[in-house]
């Protein structure tokens, strides 16, 4: 009897020993679960802690993107403007620049034109003076050579009409003189200190008739006129180009924008 209760007690014994080893071990799970639920709640924690900070950079990030896009759609709008002000500039630049270049074109056609006179005038004027000698009264004024004579000369007194028979070789020399430069035209002024117009106006006239009659130039190329000398009195006779045709030559080359 003592011995079943010996072995009973021996069996409860063990019992309680093995009861009370799995509850320890069951504690000390629980314990460890515990801590680990304790990590991996500081885990979750620190996980939305980094969520809202990631959240925010994200928000923030964001903002900075949206205002990068909104910096660069102004910036392509200013470009695009700055291209079409551009584009514009450089349009009416190169207008300006043709413009210019149009008139500078024209400026030289004129420029070589009065150049081209200038040298006429030289040549005719080395020629006048060739052909009448070098006491003859000779000037160049404004492009034009200008061959005075007395009245005395060619019409032997200054209320005469009609040229003297020893002019003659001396008008024959002058109208060489234009035969040598075919270009030219000549105007011939009578110059009077009395103030009696009329009569220097027939003695150019004289002139330009023995040209015409007695040397064949062309009266298209002659020009006459009675003028007021004030204290002169002669024939003044002006070699220079043909201005008209000059003149629409230059308008001719305005118009055609060369």
């Amino acid at each position: 009897m003592r011995k079943k209760l010996l072995s009973c007690l021996l069996i409860i014994t063990s019992i309680a020993t093995i009861n009370a080893q799995k509850k320890s071990e069951l504690l000390e799970e629980i314990d460890l679960l515990n801590t680990k639920l304790d990590s991996m709640e500081n885990v979750v924690l620190d996980a939305r802690k980094n969520e809202k900070i990631g959240v925010s950079r994200a928000a923030s990030f964001e903002e900075q993107v949206k205002d990068l896009q909104d910096a660069n759609a102004t910036l392509l709008k200013n470009l695009n403007s700055f291209a079409e002000v551009s584009s514009k500039n450089s349009s009416a630049i190169n207008q300006a620049l043709s413009s210019l270049e149009q008139k500078e074109n024209q400026l030289k056609f004129i420029i070589d034109g009065i150049a081209s006179n200038d040298s006429t005038a030289i040549v005719v004027l080395t020629n006048a003076k060739q052909t009448l000698g070098e006491e003859a009264k000779i000037a160049v004024s404004n492009g034009a050579v200008i061959i005075s004579a007395s009245l005395d000369m060619l019409f032997g007194g200054s209320s005469n009409t009609e040229i003297t028979s020893t002019s003659e070789p001396w008008i024959e020399k002058f109208a060489s003189i234009l035969k040598a430069n075919p270009k030219m035209l000549v105007t011939i002024e009578g110059l009077t200190m009395t103030g009696e117009l009329n009569i220097a106006a027939a003695q150019a006239n004289t002139i330009a008739g023995v040209l015409q009659k007695n040397y064949e130039i062309d009266p298209g190329r002659i020009v006459t006129l009675g003028k007021d000398g004030n204290f002169k009195e002669g024939i003044n006779l002006k070699l220079h180009p043909n201005y008209t045709q000059f003149y629409l030559m230059v308008k001719e080359n305005m118009k055609n924008g060369n």
